[in-house]
Parts: C-alpha cells; structure tokens; sequence
C-alpha cells in the first residue's frame, strides 16, 4: 500500500506528509525526487502494518496490508474485506490499479481496492467520487483541506485506524470527515477521542394510530406542522402570562384584593371572605390553568407509552406548575376561608411552586434544553464543589468561632451561627451583616475568601466545557 504525495501548488519541491505520520528514525530519507520532473517532487512510502509509522518504498511494490486494531474494532466493521491476489489477476477487475487524489495541489497515489474497502463514503463510492474526476489530468481534484487528508487516507490504509494530525484544529478536520463521509461511527469514535459530548442518537416513540400520531406530534413536536408551531407558540405565550401574574399579584396595590366580602356570616358572626373571581388576574390565572390542564390531559391521552409518559420528569413539572391553583379552591370550598394571610405555612409553600411554570419553556428553548443536559452532564463536578463548601463551611465556621471567642461584641455566638458567614465568605458574596472584630478573625476570613475561590475556581472549567460541547454540537445539528 502505497501513500504518494506530489506538490503542484508552486510551492517548494518536497511537500512531506504531517510529522505524526512519520517514523522519526527515517526522518531525512522520506523524499526521493524525480530527476526528469524539475518542476515537481514525488514522495513516496509505504505504510507500517502496526501503526503509523511510513517507510520509504520503492515504485514497483504495490501490495495491499490488511490491519486490524483492537482499539477500533467498531471501525474496522466498517470496511469490506479485500480479496486476496492471484497471480495471474486482473488489476483492473480486481481494483489494484493506481489512482491519483489531488488534494489543493497536492496528489496523494493510492490503490483503488484501497478505496473500495468503504464503499459507502465519497472515496469508496464511485458515482460520488467521479463527481470530482478532472480528465485533463487524469486524477481526482478535491478542493478541501490538505493537511486533514493524509490523515483520511490513512484510515483507508491502515483498516481503520484514525488520527488526527497534530496541527489540524478539531473542527476542521471534523469538517473534512464529513465532507468525505466516513460515516456516523467514525465520526462518533473521533469526537470521544478528542473529548467531545457524543449524545445517543434520539428515537422516538410514536403512536401506532394515524390521528393518535397527528396530535401527539401536535403538541409534542412544534417543528413538525405550522399548527404544531403556533399551538407551541400561544403555549409560550400562556406560560409568560401566568408566571408575569404570580409576580405581578405581590405588588402593594394588588394587596386584599384577592378576596372580598361576602353578605353570609359566620356562626360566630364574622363576614366571610371569598375569592374574587371577577378579579382580572384570576380570570388570567384561571384561562392559564384551564390550557395547561387540557394540555396535559392531551398530551397522556395520546402519547405512545403512558409509562414513559409518568416516568419523564417535565411532565411532573407540569403536574406540580397546576396543582397549586385546585390545592387551595379545595381548601377554600373545605374551609370557607380566603384569608391568605391565616392560611398554613405548607399552603404558602405550595403557592411557591407556581413559579416552577417557567421550566416549562424547556420544551421550546433550546438554550434552556443545553443548560438541562450540561447540569446533568455535570453532577459529579457540582457534588465536588458542594463537598469542598461544605467542608469549608465547618471548618472556618469553627475557626472563625474560637478566634472571635474573646471579642466583647462578637457577631458569632456559636459554631452553627458561624455557617451563615462562612458561606456567603467563600461565595465572595459577603453581606457584611456580620464580620469578624479581631486581627485573628480577619486573617481567618481572608483565608476563607481565598479557600472560596479555589472551590468554585476548580469544578467551573469542567462545567464550562461541557456546555461548550453541548452548545457546539447542538449548532452542528442545526446546520446538519
């Protein structure tokens, strides 16, 4: 097998493959120029059969070395096994004639069963692959980019054997292996290689009936219809109404306007209180819930796996941005009292669980669906930093503690009130409602504000990085 590169740009006669490619003990004998060619140079080697290193070979030699890598057996299923040569074989039948790939000016010389081990790419596909031949020249002219291509053609060669060389960003030579199309699996293998996210390929359920899939793709899959788009849009446009109504419903001027007076008295002789139903934030609220109810229902009723359906966690989202609003008509009806005021402390717990309407724009956000998959990527780095606050915050709790102990007016009166200082401390917050007095207790903070740094200063970069990928990858399939 033989790898031959010929530099036709004009540049300096004996264009050499990229260092990764080439043994270091035949480095200054891998060039052999042609002496009737004053314009061109010709190199030519022939390749290792246990992994990258190139040898120099002489023209006469045009055997076809098949490798194998443990490493990459999920690549070399890729490839169509050669057939071995007779002696008396056809070169043109059997494909060991030689073809020239010129690549922005430099030709590449390689068998064409070479090519044909992967017939499913561009190379190896003789109808994409004659798209590019130039009969002038008699060669195949690809203008792409010319140091990713020993790389690809090596891959060829070895059987399956992928590197990237070494001056070659990332995302140019990603763009290479998919102009070239080596494939979903190639191109996964590389992106694990070279650290991205490679997410599983997403399949999707789908209802077996004709108008169960239409209205599941309805209001599952905005993208799928323009009814589908503007349903997801007045869903949107619901959701920032009644999260804009719970924040709006606090201010001064709303305040007792939720219930009013009733011409009924109590046993005891008090007026009671009712909802105001005319008010036009609980008609708003009201409409708001009425959608996401009926949506909700919609949405089970035709989804292909109700166990999936109960099982995905946006769903209870869902559940828990409604419940509320029936919880406390239940207690009303049950009670006949609207004071909000005298209510128990878990029924205003529960008032704060409206708020968590907004995580409904998931299913329309895609920046929203990247910071999901980047927490969840990210859990072990978060539960590192949360083990280094917590471990902070009890030992310079206590610290603080002894060395404020002989203050007269020490803010700290125990070890568990020192936490609260500690951890705004470490999150470089620091409120300044209450401070250490004394020299030791100041140099103790100054400790723990920079013990804080490196906490958070440590998992950050991870969890950056992962949304990063994330954010990449997700651009890449838009454009895909």
């Amino acid at each position: 097998m033989h790898f031959v590169a010929r530099n036709t740009a004009g540049e300096a006669p004996g264009l050499r493959p990229p260092s990764h490619l080439l043994s270091p003990n035949v480095y200054g004998h891998r060039y052999r120029s042609n002496s009737n060619d004053s314009k061109h140079s010709w190199i030519k080697f022939k390749l290792a059969g246990s992994g990258s290193q190139i040898i120099p070979t002489s023209d006469n030699e045009g055997t076809d070395d098949e490798v194998d890598f443990d490493e990459n057996q999920d690549l070399t299923q890729e490839f169509v096994k050669s057939k071995e040569l007779t002696k008396d074989h056809d070169c043109l039948k059997e494909g060991c004639n030689r073809v020239v790939l010129n690549v922005s000016g430099m030709r590449f010389e390689t068998q064409m069963r070479t090519l044909n081990r992967l017939p499913h790419t561009l190379l190896g596909d003789k109808e994409k692959r004659d798209k590019f031949w130039d009969p002038r020249t008699h060669e195949y002219f690809f203008d792409r980019h010319r140091p990713s291509f020993p790389a690809i053609l090596y891959f060829y060669q070895s059987g399956g054997r992928l590197e990237k060389p070494i001056e070659v960003p990332s995302d140019i030579f990603l763009n290479e292996l998919q102009f070239f199309e080596l494939g979903k699996n190639v191109i996964n293998s590389y992106k694990k290689k070279e650290g991205f996210i490679v997410e599983a390929e997403e399949t999707f359920d789908m209802p077996k009936g004709v108008f169960q899939r239409r209205m599941w793709e309805l209001f599952e899959y905005p993208e799928s219809s323009l009814p589908a788009r503007i349903l997801a849009g007045f869903s949107v446009l619901l959701i920032v109404a009644s999260v804009t109504t719970f924040c709006v419903e606090t201010l001064p001027v709303f305040d007792g306007t939720q219930c009013v007076n009733t011409t009924h008295f109590s046993d005891n002789g008090t007026v009671q209180m009712m909802p105001n139903f005319g008010h036009p934030l609980f008609i708003i609220e009201s409409i708001c819930i009425a959608w996401f109810v009926m949506e909700l229902i919609c949405r089970f009723i035709f989804c292909p796996s109700k166990l999936a359906f109960l099982k995905n966690i946006i769903n209870w989202i869902d559940l828990a941005s409604i419940a509320p609003y029936f919880l406390f008509m239940i207690v009303f009806f049950v009670t006949w009292k609207c004071d909000q005021s005298n209510q128990g402390g878990i029924l205003s717990v529960l008032r704060v669980f409206r708020v968590v309407r907004i995580f409904k724009l998931s299913k329309h956000s895609e920046g929203l669906k990247i910071l999901g998959k980047t927490l969840q990527t990210s859990m072990r780095e978060l539960s590192m930093f949360a083990l280094f606050i917590a471990i902070g915050i009890v030992i310079f709790g206590g610290a603080i503690y002894y060395a404020e102990l002989q203050e007269p007016q020490s803010f700290f009166t125990s070890i568990p009130d020192a936490f609260w200082w500690a951890v705004v401390s470490m999150t470089t917050v620091g409120y300044g409602d209450v401070y250490p007095r004394g020299v030791i207790g100041k140099l103790v903070g100054s400790l723990t504000v920079l013990c804080g740094l490196l906490a958070i200063a440590l998992p950050v970069p991870v969890i950056v990085t992962n949304f990063n990928n994330f954010y990449r990858n997700s651009i890449h399939k838009h454009k895909s």
